[in-house]
């Protein structure tokens, strides 16, 4: 009987952490219990991040059972390794914001974090209009210099064109919830995904396959659907930002250019969008040499096993970026000791949810390629990749903590150094050896990645218990 109490007040307790993590607020992260404090930015997080994954799932399984879905599903991936260019400024001008406007919340300045945040996404808009414009104009050599035929190239060329082109609701996006997240709000940064992909999963079979006086637009109604999901989701962010209700007070006078402190963001920020430069031009090398090697369907069957493995390991960066969150917070807050407890006990929660996901991918893999694609060949591949890629979950799940404490920290050299490394100085070379030299094809590449992603990882740990990153200064 008394355990069973004991059970209910277990269960009571952690119901109530769940609606208070879900409902969000203005909450001090830098006392009480850390185990507390992980889980209830932890969640959010996790489900933001899952959310954003669910995007590329989306138009996979609309446009993996269109009529030339080998061409279809390929252009989604290809245009999706593409993004991860875009990703990656948006990820580092990210962490930019969120290790500023953490550190000066923590230090119990919100007016400077506030203005912090305005300031980064000055920079980043600017950024990003230049590469929407030159991705719009270049759609179909981008698709060829990737690998594709002409035929696949001239059939997702306006896809690319949209999506490049709406590629700075994608910045915005990131950076308006790294604002969130850094201020220690990650419910708005979670809700904020979840209503853009509602509205994505409701357009998408409208744009796709037509309603009343809305054409069928194929593959391109697949861009149009998501571009404006992510829209209707930056709208809400705005919204909230502007309230007033929220520990950050934004002021139209924010947005006037501020040189010095644009100056103190791109230092943080460079090494952080070049950390996952080196990482997503990696991807896009790996995506080009199976494309080369494994011609259409095997390109099509690759991505569509990374699109399955980010949408399991997105809710693991999501709550590595507690760490970062807490990290940040906590320096500012001189708690040192603290700081670094956080980052163990993330890692702690982010490894006993990768091995979860390791045992389910593994074992369900040949079932959940058969929901995405009706190509018999492209599913054959993809599993086979799912299998091989779930081997290093566990170490990918470590290492994301690892790298997003060095980040909330504003040590945002030392994972870029580790990324340069790690992915060209070894898993490329790797993965070359491997498809050309061992004539193994798409496996090589396969094989590389969860082999440099361990060694990367280990790599990480050691760095990060030498504890320079203590010292940083923001």
């Amino acid at each position: 009987m008394e355990k069973t109490i004991q059970g209910r007040n277990v269960f009571s307790r952690f119901f109530t952490l769940l609606k208070q993590s879900l409902k969000g607020g203005n909450i001090d992260f830098t006392k009480g219990s850390i185990r507390r404090t992980v889980i209830l930015l932890a969640i959010p997080m996790m489900l933001e991040m899952m959310m954003e994954s669910v995007f590329a799932l989306v138009d996979l399984y609309f446009v993996g059972h269109l009529e030339n879905s080998s061409f279809a599903v390929q252009t989604v991936g290809l245009t999706e390794s593409v993004l991860t260019i875009i990703y990656s400024i948006a990820i580092g001008m990210s962490m930019a914001a969120t290790a500023v406007v953490a550190r000066r919340v923590g230090e119990k300045y919100p007016k400077a974090a506030a203005k912090a945040g305005m300031q980064a996404i000055i920079i980043a808009v600017a950024i990003t209009t230049v590469i929407a414009v030159l991705g719009f104009i270049y759609a179909t050599d981008i698709l060829l210099i990737m690998g594709s035929s002409e035929a696949s190239a001239a059939y997702g060329t306006n896809f690319v064109r949209i999506m490049m082109g709406g590629s700075f609701v994608i910045m915005l996006l990131f950076l308006f919830n790294a604002i969130f997240r850094g201020a220690g709000n990650a419910a708005i940064a979670m809700k904020s995904l979840w209503i853009a992909n509602i509205c994505n999963i409701i357009l998408c079979p409208i744009f796709i396959k037509g309603l009343g006086p809305i054409p069928a637009y194929g593959l391109t109604g697949a861009a149009i659907a998501t571009t404006l999901g992510r829209g209707i989701g930056v709208c809400y962010q705005l919204y909230n930002l502007f309230n007033g209700k929220g520990v950050l007070k934004v002021a139209l006078s924010y947005f006037i250019p501020d040189w010095e402190q644009i100056k103190s963001i791109v230092k943080i920020a460079v090494p952080g969008v070049l950390q996952f430069v080196i990482a997503s031009c990696s991807w896009i090398f790996l995506a080009q040499l199976v494309a080369t090697t494994g011609g259409d369907e095997g390109s099509a069957g690759y991505q569509s096993a990374l699109r399955i493995m980010m949408f399991f390991l997105l809710p693991a960066w999501g709550l590595s970026n507690a760490a970062a969150t807490l990290v940040g917070q906590n320096l500012g807050a001189k708690a040192i000791d603290r700081a670094e407890k956080s980052v163990f006990v993330t890692a702690k929660y982010n490894v006993i949810y990768m091995a979860s996901i390791t045992g389910i991918t593994f074992l369900a893999a040949d079932p959940i390629m058969w929901f995405f694609t009706n190509n018999t060949h492209v599913h054959d591949i993809a599993t086979q990749a799912i299998k091989i890629l779930c081997c290093g979950y566990v170490f990918y799940g470590l290492g994301m903590v690892i790298m997003n404490a060095f980040n909330g920290a504003g040590d945002t050299k030392t994972p870029t150094y580790i990324n340069f490394f790690g992915f060209w100085l070894f898993q490329i070379p790797l993965a070359y050896v491997l498809v050309k030299g061992f004539d193994l094809g798409p496996l090589g590449v396969f094989i590389a990645i969860p082999v440099s992603e361990t060694a990367i990882t280990a790599t990480s740990v050691i760095i990060f218990r030498k504890g320079k990153w203590k010292k940083t200064k923001v």
